[in-house]
């Protein structure tokens, strides 16, 4: 399933609204024209076609931005001739003046578009790197069908502290969702090196205890060799959720984070607490708490929904929090992508606009079974 992304409305109207203003000199030159030929004489408005050479440069290339100036230069010409049948020195200093700001306005023009492909080279770079980080989740693996929601609250950015994998491991699938404390490069940075541990030794962690032992201590490396002089200090929940292929059952550990929510095929929905509440990674050193997971019946047509703060903690006009379980009753019976369109319409409805925190919404569903196949025994 694809990743359902928060793309502002805003970004929609962005095309008209860029059209608009690459036509603004066109329309500068026709209304002070038509004004000019409107009106009494001594009462001109010619003199403000050499603002047009001026708004060119802010949508237009160098060359477009000459030839608008031209064309302002060949109307207060016409103009002339039809007002006065001579370039007189009044008009004469009007050309003088759009000629100079059409040469300005073209220098200008070059150097914006110079920027604009720099700044396109960097986005690109940027974009690259952040999906080396956190890369587009599989449609499916095994027969856990998967669908994610996430929306980055930084500005420009496609990755936040909020994290997610999913693996096919010979334990089964294994998933992480997470989130890192603070914002900013820092945070995307712990963010890349909890992704990092994980994608090493989520193939041979015995079980998900073991898997969050090698977490931490991927962590308190990370910690050691870090830039940031915070970085021992920093902390990221997370849940870890393993299903297996051979046994209709799900085992998850849950450190430190808000609690999944659990869909059962028959429509009930249950928020899955802890049965021991245990601290997020890297601090389980300073609090000396042992890894413990939970095992919960996962057959087909179950589905358990993972989720950061940026859902739970959203608040209304009245400061009240998002209540996910009751809104997920009303969606359970919709496919994947649905339910998690319904969450990132509903959420953004809710707190009357873009989320400002991270969000991250992870969806794993097992599926029924190839017909003729046997379903296994818990």
């Amino acid at each position: 399933m694809p990743t359902i992304t928060d793309d502002s409305d805003s970004h929609r109207s962005r095309p008209m609204l860029g059209t608009v203003v690459r036509l603004s000199p066109f329309l500068l030159i026709a209304l002070s024209a038509a004004a000019d030929a409107e009106t009494p004489a001594g009462q001109r408005y010619d003199r403000f076609v050499v603002a047009a050479p001026a708004l060119a440069a802010a949508t237009w290339g160098p060359l477009g931005t000459l030839l608008i100036g031209l064309l302002a230069v060949v109307a207060e010409v016409v103009l002339a001739l039809i007002r006065d049948d001579k370039v007189g020195a009044a008009a004469a200093s009007v050309i003088a003046a759009t000629v100079t700001v059409t040469l300005a306005a073209s220098y200008t023009s070059g150097m914006r578009v110079r920027r604009e492909r720099d700044l396109a080279l960097v986005r690109s770079v940027a974009r690259t790197a952040q999906q080396v980080v956190l890369r587009p989740l599989p449609d499916r693996l095994n027969d856990v069908d998967l669908a994610l929601y996430y929306s980055a609250a930084a500005e420009q950015a496609q990755i936040g502290g909020d994290l997610y994998e999913a693996v096919r491991t010979p334990f089964g699938v294994r998933i992480i969702l997470g989130d890192v404390q603070g914002k900013g490069l820092p945070a995307v940075e712990m963010a890349a090196a909890l992704l990092g541990s994980f994608r090493e030794a989520a193939y041979d962690a015995k079980d998900l205890p073991a898997l969050a032992r090698r977490l931490e201590t991927g962590l308190q490396r990370y910690a050691e060799r870090a830039s940031s002089p915070d970085a021992a200090e920093r902390f990221a929940t997370a849940l870890l959720l393993e299903i297996p292929a051979d046994r209709p059952e799900a085992h998850l550990l849950n450190c430190g984070h808000p609690p999944p929510v659990l869909l059962r095929a028959d429509g009930a929905v249950l928020p899955v607490e802890p049965e021991v509440p245990l601290p997020p990674l890297n601090l389980s050193a300073l609090l000396a708490s042992d890894y413990r997971a939970r095992t919960l019946p996962f057959g087909p047509g179950d589905r358990v929904l993972l989720y950061t703060d940026g859902v739970s903690e959203s608040r209304d006009r009245r400061g009240e929090f998002y209540p996910l379980t009751e809104r997920l009753a009303r969606w359970s019976a919709e496919p994947g992508t649905v339910l998690l369109e319904h969450l990132r319409g509903d959420l953004r409805r809710y707190a009357g606009g873009p989320a400002d925190d991270d969000v991250a919404a992870l969806l794993a569903t097992r599926l029924p079974p190839p017909t003729g196949t046997a379903v296994p025994d818990a």
